[in-house]
């Protein structure tokens, strides 16, 4: 019974994952109109299972090995560690500000094992040559991404907007078709990266558990997490669309485009690093790098901007306190 509700909740996790991140991946498409929402997700939908099955599972490691506690405590702590990150998602997704999932299960991580085990539960880590190990690796990855998405983001704008600055009305079309490409790519990386997450828990979960010898990721743990985190999407991502695809900056479709494709620069990297990064974090800084490389500060609105930045800043120590409490009472009940 124990091991069923832990592996509900990594997938209830990933499930809020879509809600938050997943939408990040079609924002700018639905946002300067290059597609319906029904077509977005299905686009969505689509490339999210696929990264999620046929990349490797570097990120999922990198998440298995954030916690050294006993086998004993391993289905509790990760269990509500996953829970934990899941109730924070649930909370800022209500205010439809877009959050890092990835911040939130280190969080909760890390405070269920504390709370059960003591900070030794803890594989604090560091960097590993290029590889992000432990907590302090993922920190410094999730760290890193945004200022990256933002450089991009900026470059591409600059780089995008040069090379069509003779363009005519024209260039419309294949602007478009763009949008859709690299949307479809963000979609891939999304899922090569995040679902990840979801994979790494269940798989630390199952080891736990003595079901598995070794942190393997089972095909059927890549398809479901695939399959939640595109139900997400569908389900309630819409609310993170408009901040990320509106309220931010006003795009245009060669926006969009730039966006995009900074993005999914920066998120594939990741994948192949095992770098688990934040697809908001680095969505949401690629959106006002364009604003930037456009050379239109006074256009990109900061008190959004600050808004999703104290969310930002309040997701690890929240989620650790939730995934903390939930261990307690979980070891209790059991």
């Amino acid at each position: 019974m124990s091991l069923a509700l832990a592996v509900a909740c990594a997938l209830a996790f990933s499930l809020t994952n879509g809600f938050l991140d997943a939408a990040n991946a079609i924002a700018t498409l639905v946002a300067t109109r290059g597609a319906r929402p029904g077509q977005a997700v299905a686009l969505a939908g689509t490339f999210n299972m696929l990264g999620a099955v046929l990349i490797g599972t570097a990120v999922a490691d990198t998440i298995a090995g954030i916690v050294t506690v006993p086998a004993a405590d391993g289905v509790a702590v990760v269990g509500a560690g996953a829970l934990g990150a899941t109730v924070w998602n649930l909370l800022v997704w209500r205010r439809g500000l877009p959050s890092s999932s990835g911040h939130a299960l280190v969080g909760g991580l890390v405070g269920a094992a504390v709370a059960t085990t003591g900070i030794d539960g803890v594989n604090w880590g560091g960097m590993d040559g290029w590889r992000p190990s432990g907590v302090f690796g993922v920190l410094i990855a999730l760290a890193v991404s945004p200022i990256l998405g933002l450089v991009f983001g900026a470059a591409m704008a600059r780089l995008v907007r040069s090379g069509l600055r003779r363009g005519t009305r024209r260039l419309g079309g294949p602007v478009r078709a763009g949008e859709w490409a690299m949307s479809a790519a963000l979609s891939f990386s999304h899922g090569a990266n995040d679902a990840q997450k979801s994979m790494g828990a269940i798989a630390a979960i199952l080891v736990a558990a003595g079901q598995l010898d070794t942190l393997s990721v089972p095909l059927w743990v890549k398809v479901a997490s695939g399959v939640t985190l595109t139900l997400g999407t569908a389900m309630g991502g819409w609310s993170i669309v408009r901040t990320v695809g509106r309220r931010i900056f006003h795009l245009h479709p060669v926006d969009g485009f730039s966006s995009q494709a900074a993005s999914t620069a920066v998120i594939l990297g990741s994948s192949f690093a095992g770098a688990p990064v934040s697809t908001t974090h680095v969505v949401a800084s690629s959106v006002i790098g364009v604003g930037v490389g456009r050379r239109r500060w006074r256009h990109v609105r900061w008190t959004v901007v600050r808004s999703i930045g104290f969310a930002w800043l309040t997701t690890l120590p929240a989620s650790a306190v939730f995934g903390g409490l939930f261990a307690l009472v979980w070891v209790g009940l059991t």
